[in-house]
């Protein structure tokens, strides 16, 4: 439930911030989340350009993945049948937008960052939760899925004989 609470959170305000405020780098003020895309710009620049993937992956996340991701940790919490299949469904997602983020930037020559420290801490270092963490959900969920069809299977031929 953390990692749906944290996930959820993230997508909606700190996405959701960078996809609804789109001169977020102009912002002299200090504010938070404007400073925050500011300084992960320096690990991949696309977000300060406003790339259109970007934009679009980011935009599908906020508006879609925050609120399923909350919508985990409600399922989750409340022991609702369609736990396992959402968060199976949201980790695919994840999964997803993060291939679609780092193939279009090999794509186009993976060469935003601002130096190497900047690469390594922000472009693959604050994505890598959603490669990792997504994927143990996802098989996790996956087997109980099958295990639930299984175990129907198994009721079903008990009935029959």
């Amino acid at each position: 439930m953390c990692w749906w609470a944290f996930t959820g959170l993230t997508h909606l305000i700190v996405e959701g911030y960078f996809v609804f405020a789109p001169e977020f780098y102009k912002d002299k003020t200090g504010f938070y989340l404007a400073e925050v895309w500011k300084e992960y710009s320096k690990g991949d620049s696309r977000y300060a350009g406003r790339d259109a993937g970007i934009v679009s992956v980011e935009g599908l996340t906020a508006v879609f993945g925050g609120p399923a991701s909350l919508l985990a940790v409600y399922a989750i919490a409340t022991g609702k049948s369609y736990s396992h299949i959402l968060q199976f469904a949201i980790s695919l997602s994840q999964l997803y937008g993060v291939g679609v983020y780092y193939i279009t930037a090999l794509l186009e020559g993976d060469n935003f960052a601002a130096s190497k420290l900047y690469y390594y801490a922000y472009y693959i270092g604050a994505n890598a939760s959603w490669i990792v963490i997504p994927l143990i959900i996802a098989i996790r969920s996956w087997k109980y899925t099958c295990a639930a069809f299984k175990g129907q299977d198994q009721t079903k031929k008990h009935k029959v004989r």
